[in-house]
């Protein structure tokens, strides 16, 4: 196979996602798919204690039922039917729930490995093939299309090429794509908790002196634990015992779901806001993380990227222009630059709002939480931002 129509470079949750969503009509179209992956995926689906996981909003959910997954997906998804957001040391606190907002759910906790594990049960091989384990070392513009050189030597030809192999991609570089890097001077532990009390579906937002901490309903009465810290107060976190660990997450996080009883692998992961300066060229696209790294602690980025895939489908489908053609995709960068300039800056402000030790600060915060509890429509518009629902209505 010399030539193909679309190669996605990345075959992870957002590469697969845009397979998914163009799959019907690239089928009936006779569009050939490609998808270039380090690593090999479904070898099948292997539950673990340690497994990591993303918040998928309501609208996200939404998504996924429109494409037809999410019967699949609903299997191991944990629904989130409250949100409790609180200020370490202070008496405010807000409550969001399911069913003040009219939903089944707020949103799901779905470990990646069996989101990844769904989507790629459902890719069509006649129309979706794999390259992997391959890795592209090289990205060279043509007239018609891209040339990628693999790792081992052969090349590839494409109509249009969509860069989603993460946040550090190294293509972005290549291609001289700038990319905005606003550090945090924060790094997330990541690790599973498992608590005494059933967690009864409710997710945690906690706002402390050190830094947010967020804890997530998972299935098994298992939690999602992001833990934002200093560089080095995570790299001493991630060094103590697990008694040691457990106490001073208990300290910070209070007696809501009762003692804190285990907890798995810890990770580390330092944290900044990118955002590339680009996002699509004449027949390149650069999609997910590649294209715009949030912090955690808001649950926005995945939620954001799969819009962003959603609309980049729906753009090339209902385009007659050729494959890759500039007007078309600036067409999807225009239309999904609202969502990503609000998503982007509720994010970010709600992590520096919430992340500075400063008394007046914090005293402020204390009443804006016991407001936003108190007003119906402050309620519903942070909700709204929540689900996935604040910046294109329908999902």
């Amino acid at each position: 196979m010399d030539r193909v129509n679309l190669a996605i470079i990345g075959g992870g949750l957002v590469g697969a996602s845009l397979a998914l969503a163009l799959q019907d009509e690239a089928r009936k179209r006779g569009w050939q798919i490609v998808m270039i992956e380090p690593f090999t995926p479904g070898v099948g689906y292997q539950p673990s204690y340690d497994a990591r996981s993303t918040a998928l909003s309501y609208g996200t959910q939404q998504i996924y039922q429109r494409l037809g997954l999410w019967p699949a997906i609903s299997q191991r998804a944990e629904p989130i039917r409250q949100i409790h957001v609180s200020d370490q040391g202070r008496f405010a606190a807000a409550r969001l729930s399911a069913e003040d907002e009219g939903v089944a759910a707020l949103g799901y906790v779905v470990e990646n490995a069996w989101i990844g594990e769904c989507l790629w049960r459902a890719l069509d091989p006649d129309v979706v093939t794999w390259r992997s384990p391959a890795e592209v070392v090289s990205l060279d513009p043509l007239a018609d299309g891209y040339r990628l050189t693999l790792d081992d030597g052969s090349t590839l030809d494409c109509d249009l090429a969509v860069i989603a192999e993460g946040g550090r991609s190294s293509l972005r570089e290549q291609l001289g794509i700038q990319v905005r890097h606003t550090p945090y001077g924060q790094t997330a532990l990541i690790a599973n908790i498992t608590p005494q009390d059933a967690h009864a579906g409710q997710a945690f937002e906690r706002f402390t002196a050190a830094g947010p901490l967020a804890l997530l309903p998972l299935a098994d009465n298992r939690c999602a634990l992001v833990w934002t810290r200093s560089g080095e107060d995570a790299a001493r976190l991630l060094q103590a015992s697990d008694a040691d660990f457990l106490a001073e997450l208990q300290q910070a996080f209070g007696y809501r779901l009762g003692a804190l009883q285990q907890v798995g692998a810890r990770y580390l992961y330092p944290l900044a806001l990118v955002e590339a300066a680009e996002q699509v060229r004449d027949h390149l696209v650069v999609l997910g993380n590649a294209a715009h790294s949030l912090h955690p602690i808001a649950g926005q980025g995945y939620n954001l990227s799969l819009r962003d895939t959603l609309a980049l489908a729906e753009c090339l489908l209902a385009s007659t222009a050729p494959l890759g053609d500039l007007t078309t995709l600036q067409r999807y960068a225009d239309g999904q630059r609202s969502d990503q300039l609000r998503t982007v800056g509720f994010s970010d402000q709600v992590t520096r709002l919430f992340s500075r030790d400063d008394k007046l600060l914090a005293a402020g915060r204390s009443l804006g939480l016991l407001g936003l509890d108190m007003l119906p429509p402050a309620k519903r518009w942070f909700a709204r931002q929540a689900m996935g629902l604040g910046t294109r209505a329908g999902y």
